[in-house]
């Protein structure tokens, strides 16, 4: 049941007041302290990936490979944090309406049906095949080889 004029009137008053009073707390319900964490967070990744370059070049110059191995390993761990940050970096500036919450039609990473794989290929027969019988080993393991290799030779392979 939608609000009425009065009560939508009196929703954005106390919205004003609130924001008035608490900006802070309005910024946090709006996601904006999450992007700043998220930006903060790529900085000191960023900052971290120049110390881990210096790291490696300075085991390099010194000749000190545990200093190189740990120089990598700080790049390493710093990347992987600011990839991380960085998806965190994007938070939805809107806010979805409750009954868009379980729309997921119009979603955009919503999973796609993709042609490939054996889309143009004859389909294979399910039933189960019959399977040979195995004939006991004759001859040793290089005999068995000569054997498949003359086998293979005069059949064209």
């Amino acid at each position: 049941m939608p609000l009425s004029e009065e009560e939508l009137r009196l929703l954005e008053q106390m919205e004003r007041a609130l924001a008035a009073e608490d900006p802070k707390f309005v910024s946090a319900l709006q996601g904006r302290t999450l992007r700043r964490v998220a930006r903060l967070r790529t900085l000191f990744a960023g900052v971290a990936f120049l110390g881990g370059i210096a790291l490696l070049m300075g085991g390099a110059i010194a000749e000190l490979p545990w200093l190189g191995i740990l120089g990598f390993l700080v790049m390493l761990g710093s990347a992987m944090f600011g990839i991380a940050a960085w998806r965190g970096h994007r938070v939805p500036e809107e806010r979805p309406s409750p009954d868009a919450l379980f729309d997921f039609d119009d979603h955009p990473h919503r999973f796609e049906v993709l042609d490939g794989g054996r889309a143009g290929k004859p389909k294979r027969d399910r039933r189960p095949r019959q399977r040979k019988l195995r004939q006991p080993k004759q001859g040793t393991f290089m005999q068995r080889m000569e054997q498949r290799w003359q086998h293979r030779r005069d059949q064209g392979y």
